[in-house]
């Protein structure tokens, strides 16, 4: 699940701007290809002792078929949980903001900023208005909040100006962060490059912006009171899910709270133990190897997805003799718009600007993905996209 999440992630960024059809950024756990049994179901516990685990049907919208309970027996147990917005207990974030973790997070940005270009565009509404309407606010200057902002430029640079052709030009961009510049896990060198590229496009970089509340039309900042907003995007980070808290095995005491494995991905029990819970195994967001703190990115779920794949394989050898998990280190790569993007350096290789980067970034849509025919319907899509423009109509 984690790991489908985190990709869902990346590729719910690209499609909300109609870079490519939403079915194309689902990988369905459903296929007649895989023989799997799939629940639908949230845990809500683990027993360690009688190897079960504790759940409840994920229908949220159905409080009888929810609220019966059913615990189900496991050989082998992988936890990956995920994690959950970060909000920081700011007052009016979670009622009032959109969050960008999945596809339908991604739908839901989509149907509303069309549906702010629409009641922006009646001949009643004043200009002022029309302002405050189109003004997206976004929460977060690392990766996530940057490629949303570079992806929301270009389509207001290009298809908006069509299509809405008397707004698109109050169509205004801001990103707010609490540090003191955006991309801080870049060098100096680069996210200098990166906000210079982005203010001369225009877009608001609001740092050192502490968001005091948030109400139904505007972000209250410290020294800087109320600001309106049409569209508010909260993409500041992750914290542990109630599971996580609630299980009794070994956790980080700093930073976001994750289950803490060996070098093997084996739970480990408690805090002053290094014992480990029989075939019970954790990866993604919510785990982390004690001694070899990794992070929260997709390539690291990926790679310790593969590297549990490989032992289930070959379950034959002896656990204890398996090879350690030993991570690769890729280059980070982000977009920020015009077909511009950044690439962090590696070991004694600087990292470098300019198209080959957004070449670099582009490319991983097609990799991430493991369906050949998905990888075929998204070059497809772009090559449709050069010759016709993209697809953006309302969902």
């Amino acid at each position: 699940q984690e790991v489908i999440q985190r990709l869902l992630a990346v590729f719910s960024r690209i499609n909300t701007c109609g870079l490519f059809s939403f079915y194309l950024a689902e990988e369905p756990v459903r296929s007649k290809h895989r023989k799997c049994r799939f629940i639908k179901a949230n845990v809500l516990g683990v027993d360690f002792d009688s190897r079960s685990v504790h759940c409840a049907p994920a229908f949220e919208d159905d409080e009888d078929v929810s609220n019966e309970t059913f615990d189900l027996q496991y050989n082998f147990l992988v936890l990956a949980p995920g994690c959950m917005p970060n909000t920081f207990n700011t007052p009016g974030v979670a009622e009032n903001a959109l969050f960008m973790k999945n596809v339908s997070d991604a739908m839901a940005v989509r149907k509303l900023l069309f549906d702010l270009l629409e009641k922006a565009s009646l001949p009643n509404c004043p200009v002022q208005r029309k302002r405050e309407l189109l003004h997206v606010a976004i929460v977060g200057g690392g990766p996530t909040g940057v490629e949303i902002t570079a992806e929301l430029d270009d389509l207001a640079h290009k298809e908006l100006r069509d299509l809405y052709p008397e707004v698109a030009e109050y169509l205004q961009i801001s990103i707010y962060d609490v540090a003191p510049y955006i991309l801080g896990a870049y060098d100096q060198k680069l996210h200098e490059y990166a906000n210079e590229a982005l203010l001369k496009r225009k877009i608001g970089i609001e740092t050192n912006s502490r968001i005091e509340k948030v109400d139904k039309h505007a972000l209250y900042i410290k020294d800087k009171g109320r600001v309106p907003y049409g569209m508010l995007l909260w993409v500041t980070g992750n914290k542990a899910v109630p599971l996580v808290m609630d299980l009794s095995v070994k956790k980080t005491e700093k930073g976001l709270v994750r289950i803490l494995t060996d070098s093997r991905m084996r739970v480990l029990k408690s805090k002053d133990s290094d014992e480990v819970y029989d075939n019970v195994f954790a990866l993604g967001d919510a785990a982390d190897i004690e001694g070899s703190s990794l992070p929260t990115t997709a390539e690291v779920a990926v790679q310790k997805a593969k590297y549990l794949v490989n032992f289930f394989n070959s379950r034959h050898a002896q656990q204890s003799s398996s090879m350690p998990f030993v991570y690769r280190e890729t280059q980070l790569v982000s977009y920020i718009g015009s077909r511009d993007g950044i690439i962090a350096g590696k070991g004694e290789k600087e990292g470098w600007t300019g198209r080959s980067a957004w070449l670099a970034w582009r490319s991983g849509s097609v990799m991430w993905t493991r369906s050949w025919r998905n990888r075929a319907m998204i070059i497809l899509t772009w090559i449709v996209n050069v010759l016709f423009g993209k697809e953006i109509a309302k969902m």
